[in-house]
């Protein structure tokens, strides 16, 4: 079998648990509201004053923390699927 072909049939990730998927929703809807926050940071402003600031400043804090911890939980769960599936080659 070509190799190309191999690899087109071999799995290059884990199934998403559940946990996965909450995870990786909540980090799509932290994005998508640092996006927003930034994006409408003049209204936003006008509306809160300096509180805008403080919730552009939190969203991204929590955001990069977010990233991090998603980051690391997939990639234990592909590393222990990929391990799972070449041991039972």
């Amino acid at each position: 079998m070509p190799l190309w072909l191999d690899l087109l049939r071999t799995p290059m990730a884990a199934p998403e648990t559940r946990a996965l998927k909450r995870l990786r929703r909540s980090w799509q809807l932290l994005c998508l509201l640092t996006a927003a926050t930034i994006g409408g940071y003049g209204p936003l402003h006008a509306w809160l004053g300096q509180r805008a600031a403080a919730l552009a400043l939190g969203l991204l804090v929590a955001l990069v923390l977010h990233s991090g911890l998603y980051l690391v939980r997939k990639h234990r769960a592909d590393t222990a699927f990929l391990l799972r599936i070449g041991e039972g080659a």
